[in-house]
C-alpha cells in the first residue's frame, strides 16, 4: 500500500492555487488557469493523449482518499452549520472513504458512494485509518497545497505526480516550501500541448 499524489496542477512559479481562495473562487485568483488541461476535450477515445493517460492513472487501484478541508470546501473556522456537503454535489467523484483534515471535527457525512470523515488526528494517524479503510488498495493524497506539503515533508509521500501549467500566478498557495527534494527521483516526464507532467518516486 502507497501514498499517492496524482494530478497536481502547479504554476511554472510552484503555486498550487491562487491567492484569496473563497467559495465563489476555490481556486483562488487565476487559480483555474491551472487546470485548463483536465477540461480539454477528449473525444478520440481511441487514442488517448498523455493527459487522459495521467488522469486515469489517478483512479487506478486507490481504495481511499486524504484531503484537506480547504479542498473540501471554503468554510473556515468553525462550522457554523453542517450544510455544506462539498464542491461535488449529491454524488462526489469518490467512491470510497474520504478522510478531511481539519482543526474542527464534524460527524461523518455519508453521500453517493463515499462518507467523508473529518478529523483532527495527526496525519499519520490520519494515513493508518485511510490505509486500513482502503482494504489492502492504496490511498491518493489530495489537496490543497499545504496538506500534501505537511505529507512530503514528514517522509509519508510514495508516488508524486506534478502537472506544470504554462502559467505564472505570482503569489497564493506554495507547493515547494518545507520538504526536501532530494528525497525524490524523477521518473517519468511527458507533455501535451496543455500541461507537463513530471512524475517522481520516493527514494528511501
Amino acid at each position: 500500500m502507497t501514498l499517492r499524489v496524482h494530478n497536481l496542477s502547479v504554476s511554472l512559479d510552484g503555486f498550487a492555487a491562487g491567492p484569496d481562495q473563497s467559495q465563489d473562487n476555490p481556486m483562488g485568483v487565476d487559480g483555474m488557469a491551472l487546470h485548463q488541461w483536465v477540461f480539454a476535450d477528449r473525444s478520440d477515445t481511441e487514442h488517448p493523449d498523455a493527459d487522459q493517460r495521467m488522469l486515469d492513472l489517478g483512479t487506478e487501484n486507490i481504495g481511499a482518499t486524504i484531503m484537506g478541508r480547504n479542498m473540501f470546501g471554503p468554510i473556515r473556522g468553525e462550522w457554523p452549520d453542517y450544510g455544506w456537503r462539498g464542491w461535488w454535489g449529491e454524488e462526489p467523484p469518490y467512491h470510497h472513504p474520504v478522510f478531511v483534515l481539519t482543526h474542527h471535527p464534524r460527524p461523518p457525512l455519508e453521500m453517493v458512494g463515499t462518507t467523508f470523515h473529518f478529523t483532527d488526528d495527526p496525519i499519520e494517524a490520519v494515513l493508518d485509518r485511510a490505509h486500513e479503510a482502503a482494504s489492502g488498495k492504496d490511498v491518493r493524497l489530495g489537496g490543497g497545497a499545504s496538506t500534501v506539503r505537511q505529507y512530503l515533508k514528514a517522509g509519508l509521500v510514495d508516488h508524486l505526480h506534478l502537472a506544470v501549467s504554462p502559467v505564472i500566478l505570482g503569489a497564493g498557495e506554495p507547493i515547494y516550501d518545507g520538504w526536501d527534494v532530494s528525497t525524490f527521483e524523477r521518473t517519468e516526464t511527458v507533455g501535451s500541448d496543455q500541461v507537463l507532467h513530471v512524475v517522481y518516486r520516493a527514494v528511501r
